[in-house]
């Protein structure tokens, strides 16, 4: 069982950056595939960015095409903790950000494999 927490939300303006945490509990989170989703108002829910588990892909990172190159995903296993720095923010980057995690590799984009999300933190971007 994983508990996720993410904190790191808040407003900021276009051109700007934030950073987003997901805390997780759990022993063997080092093992889990993590990844970031957000949904904006009246928007489905939109893949981010994954982190694979080091077993499955060496920790190999995924990213959505609009978010690559602003956004970066990373963790630290010693701390149970996934982080996405986002530089470069856009009015569209505006959404409720949800952090999710899955005991498994492959199919990273999909919100359907993922068996555990966190509470979500709001991202605001003003233009």
């Amino acid at each position: 069982q994983v508990q996720l927490v993410e904190s790191g939300g808040g407003l900021v303006q276009a051109g700007g950056s934030l950073r987003l945490s997901c805390a997780a509990s759990g022993r063997t989170f080092s093992t889990y595939t993590v990844a970031w989703f957000r949904q904006a108002p009246g928007k489905e829910r939109e893949f981010v960015a994954a982190v694979a588990a080091i077993s499955w892909t060496g920790g190999n990172t995924y990213y959505s095409d609009s978010v690559k190159g602003r956004f970066t995903i990373s963790r630290d296993n010693a701390k149970n903790t996934v982080y996405l720095q986002m530089n470069s923010l856009k009015p569209e980057d505006m959404a409720v950000y949800y952090c999710a995690a899955d005991h498994s590799g492959g199919r990273y984009s999909d919100g359907e494999k993922y068996g555990y999300w966190g509470q979500g933190t709001q991202v605001t971007v003003s233009s």
